[in-house]
């Protein structure tokens, strides 16, 4: 593996992740937006399905987050420092 394909390896993860976390928000905000009367349905006293869906937007956020960072300690890091022994 050369520096350019690690590279285009972590372009393709960023994008893919990067277009996850648009689809999530701006969905979550067009449920707001178009769905107010759902949103505002009540799941529990105290719980609608806009505050569920919006802590389910947070959490989403960390877990991709969380699987970028592990994906970079796993795969990126040790590729680069193999490339750099190599000196390719």
């Amino acid at each position: 593996m050369t520096y350019h394909a690690l590279a285009a390896a972590r372009w393709r993860i960023a994008i893919i992740l990067t277009i996850a976390v648009i689809i999530i928000y701006f969905g979550f905000i067009a449920l707001i937006a178009y769905r107010k009367a759902m949103m505002g349905s009540l799941i529990a006293p105290g719980l609608s399905v806009g505050i569920l869906l919006g802590a389910l937007v947070i959490v989403s956020s960390w877990l991709l987050t969380w699987f970028y960072v592990w994906w970079a300690n796993k795969y990126y890091d040790e590729r680069l420092a193999e490339l750099k022994k190599e000196g390719k």
